[in-house]
């Protein structure tokens, strides 16, 4: 099914267009660039922040370990590499230590054994950090939007009191893009956050801040939202795990922009962690009773699976190749299932994955069930105030006086060109692509997929590449669960990773490949401890000498 010659022509002048827009920005930008003399983090030195959160709930229950210890660790982490990563934009520490004192006090007093703890309060005493766009009590609620500067939650978003209620002890709110439609989390109003990886580039959005300080070891678990990718690609550019839940499983409430049109179905709310085994109980906690659907306690066989791989897209003129350092890491996991477990992987080509980008945006755009049209980006930019005319706020950026970054003004002019209904084709690519992955996945399969084209880039420069975040956007059209899995780091000292694709409730089975991921490839790896680029080079060298 190749592009009509028509597609072709409109995506050449798209890509121009954006290449000129890049050129002017680079002319016109004064960047926010990170101090070269510092590429890296400081190094973890303190043990307790290399424990996993189930692991250090349990320390806190038995007492090996107060909470105040453990949070105070944490606040000394933050402290340490927040100048550097900016990602958390607003901190509760006092509040944190006083609420750790009342969780040591309550393990002091409690007569009833460790085991009613576990079960009432499974988080008990474990810090947290919240993604800025989730409702915090007493925390900033802007969604880096200038015009929401003074805006305070009164209430806890329910996926946040969930845990909360679970023992779990928040310590602030973490930067994202501009009203979380971008994969760069920038704003006008917190600035610019960096990889903790390397500082001149992005931890991914709109969930970077979470991603970013989850990646330093700044948090062990935290909360994003995910509508295109925004758990998924912070999680692959900060090399921590991310899982997007089977739709409607974890509450969308208590965020802001909410959702509207058919989004509601699309937006998802989940976990952030860098341990793998911390996901599956974290889904239990933010899922409430709906978590129940997705049998989260049933054993999984991973030598009983079907496992699929696909490599690419199928080449849209629209997304960049897949980088080889990529292809190269998912061969790896291949070959370590067929080994290992003893499965054998079917390799895949899916046509219509070629169309991700244009399903995404069609769907996106669309009327709700309704009839009534998905509340419009300039609206949202506007916050029911003055109306926002992207022309004229381009002009005003290009001088510096506009309040909006240049990716949001971008969308906004992207959208006054956009259909509101989607073609015929679109629409038919969808319910295609729909219907043989639910048939492909079943109750029993695992999809690898790419997570993005490319290795975590520069700042800036996804605004030449604005559409490669479809690799992730198209699961929340379909509204399938996909697990995103770090599998060590690049030629360069980047993150590489994948997804693991799932059917509708089947979360637990990619939660399960996750962790035997983690075991094979080793998870998550502390940035300020890597290795140089030239040891890395080296490796990959062999290492694609022996794949060859």
């Amino acid at each position: 099914m190749a592009l009509t010659r028509f597609e072709r022509f409109l995506a050449s002048i798209l890509r121009g267009a954006v290449r000129l827009l890049f050129a002017v920005f680079q002319l016109l930008a004064q960047r926010r660039e990170a101090d070269r003399s510092v590429r890296r983090l400081p190094p973890i030195t303190n043990p307790l922040l290399r424990v996993p959160a189930m692991r250090l709930a349990r320390m806190i229950r038995r007492r090996e370990v107060t909470s105040v210890e453990v949070v105070q660790t944490y606040i000394d982490r933050i402290q340490e590499i927040n100048p550097l990563i900016n990602a958390m934009v607003k901190d509760r520490f006092s509040l944190a230590l006083q609420e750790a004192a009342q969780v040591d006090k309550l393990i002091e007093e409690e007569t009833g054994g460790e085991d009613v703890l576990e079960d009432r309060l499974p988080l008990l005493g474990v810090p947290f950090t919240v993604k800025e766009a989730f409702s915090l009590q007493g925390m900033p609620n802007s969604t880096g939007l200038v015009s929401r500067r003074g805006v305070i939650s009164a209430t806890d978003a329910p996926p946040v009191a969930l845990l909360k209620r679970a023992g779990a002890i928040p310590l602030g709110v973490t930067n994202c893009s501009e009203l979380c439609m971008w994969l760069e989390s920038h704003n006008h109003l917190y600035g610019i956050t960096n990889n903790p990886y390397d500082l001149e580039r992005i931890p991914g959005g709109s969930s970077g801040g979470e991603g970013s300080i989850l990646g330093g070891g700044g948090s062990v678990i935290g909360v994003g939202s995910d509508v295109g990718g925004s758990i998924r690609i912070p999680a692959f550019f900060n090399g921590i795990f991310g899982h997007k839940p089977t739709s409607g499983v974890v509450s969308n409430v208590g965020q802001f922009p909410p959702a509207s049109g058919q989004q509601p179905g699309f937006l998802c709310t989940g976990p952030m962690c860098r341990y793998a085994q911390d996901l599956l109980p974290m889904l239990r906690v933010m899922g409430g009773a709906n978590a129940d659907r997705l049998s989260l306690s049933s054993e999984v066989d991973l030598k009983r699976l079907r496992f699929f791989s696909v490599p690419h897209d199928g080449g849209s003129p629209l997304v960049s190749p897949v980088d080889q350092q990529l292809v190269l890491a998912q061969r790896r996991v291949v070959e370590r299932l067929e080994a290992d477990l003893g499965v054998k992987v079917q390799q895949l080509k899916i046509p219509q994955l070629k169309y991700s980008f244009q399903i995404w945006s069609a769907m996106m755009g669309a009327p709700g069930k309704d009839g009534k049209q998905p509340t419009s980006f300039a609206e949202l930019m506007s916050d029911h105030g003055k109306k926002v005319w992207p022309l004229w706020e381009m002009a005003k950026w290009t001088v510096g006086l506009s309040k909006h970054t240049v990716a949001a003004i971008g969308l906004v002019l992207v959208e006054m060109f956009q259909r509101s209904q989607p073609t015929q084709f679109i629409l038919q690519q969808k319910e295609s692509l729909q219907k043989d992955l639910e048939e492909l996945l079943g109750t029993d399969g695992v999809l690898l997929y790419p997570s993005h084209p490319h290795l975590a880039p520069k700042h800036h420069h996804p605004l030449f590449t604005p559409f490669n975040f479809s690799y992730t956007g198209i699961f929340n059209i379909l509204g399938l669960p996909v697990t995103q899995c770090p599998l060590g780091l690049s030629a360069e000292g980047l993150p590489l990773g994948l997804q693991l694709v799932v059917g509708k409730q089947q979360d637990r089975l990619s939660l399960a490949t996750a962790v035997f991921l983690e075991k094979t490839f080793g998870g998550w790896r502390d940035p300020g401890s890597i290795a140089t680029a030239t040891t890395h080079l080296d490796t990959w060298r062999g290492a694609s000498t022996t794949a060859s």
